[in-house]
């Protein structure tokens, strides 16, 4: 009598689907190694200005950072010109203000726009990872490498630093750090409490983030780098203008409240506006005209 092969067991199908499983997860993972990751990127750019991406190598960093640059597309030869650091949100990079605003635009006016990389660091210093300077690259190497590629006036009366979110919050405490930077600080919809958030079981991972930049809860880097601490003890004399901005719909607008009004406590030069809209580029696109206005009523800006 003939024999036949016998039906598969389920044993056996179980260890035929893994094998299958685990040669599909191979040639996907060998794909991504050799496939380079899509970035999209998509400037609003007019026909009056031009874009520059910079890469350079970081001191502070010890390693290549990028930057993107928007000008004016024509300067006169030995026309010095000021220039803006615009700082992107968390989850973000340095092609945001570009992909997602209208502020190119804006170095129609003589201006130089800058918007370095900053990843997830509230451009701060890390506490826990040395090799993660961000502060220092902001006010020490960018500011250096721009001035030495391009036509941007130096001294603090031509700079003017500004962000949105986790930028505005570090807008806010460098320009509350190093006063003699810049006359001018924007902050949009500024993330100013998260150095004194306190725990939650429910953001835990982000709990975790925020102490291995800032440290652990009372610690005295937290308060170096607290723009509420950084405001009760600074000479207002000294500080740049703040503009300030939050929108109705946003977590934020309480945090923003009390910062102003201990800026107005204080006696420092400042405005803030409460205005429509949530946390996202739609409502920041939309407060530019104002912050560029005031920007401009307080740096030394060419017509």
């Amino acid at each position: 009598m003939a024999e036949y092969g016998r039906a598969p067991t389920t044993n056996g199908l179980m260890r035929a689907w893994k094998a299958a499983l685990f040669s599909i997860l191979l040639l996907l993972v060998g794909c991504s190694r050799n496939s380079p990751p899509t970035i999209s990127d998509h400037p609003r750019i007019t026909p009056k200005v031009t874009l520059r991406d910079m890469t350079f190598r970081s001191a502070a960093l010890s390693r290549e950072m990028s930057y993107r640059v928007v000008m004016p597309a024509s300067v006169a030869t030995g026309t010095r010109i000021p220039v803006v650091y615009l700082l992107h949100g968390g989850a973000g990079s340095f092609r945001d203000w570009t992909n997602y605003s209208d502020v190119a635009r804006f170095a129609e006016h003589n201006l130089i726009l800058v918007m370095p990389e900053g990843s997830e660091s509230y451009y701060t210093n890390s506490r826990e990872h040395p090799q993660d300077r961000y502060e220092d690259y902001i006010v020490s190497d960018l500011i250096a490498d721009v001035e030495s590629h391009f036509q941007a006036a130096s001294g603090r009366q031509t700079r003017a630093i500004a962000g949105v979110s986790m930028g505005g919050f570090g807008a806010v405490k460098v320009a509350l750090k190093y006063p003699d930077l810049f006359a001018f600080a924007g902050g949009l919809s500024s993330a100013i409490d998260v150095p004194s958030r306190p725990f939650s079981i429910h953001r835990i991972g982000q709990w975790r983030h925020y102490q291995s930049i800032f440290g652990d809860w009372g610690s005295e880097t937290r308060r170096q780098n607290d723009p509420f601490v950084l405001a009760r003890s600074a000479d207002p004399k000294k500080i740049p203008y703040f503009f300030l901005a939050c929108g109705d719909k946003e977590g934020l607008l309480p945090t923003n409240r009390s910062f102003s009004k201990l800026l107005q406590q204080r006696g420092f030069q400042y405005e803030f506006h409460v205005v429509s809209g949530g946390h996202d580029w739609n409502q920041w696109n939309a407060q530019l005209d104002d912050l560029f206005q005031s920007l401009k009523q307080h740096i030394g800006v060419g017509h």
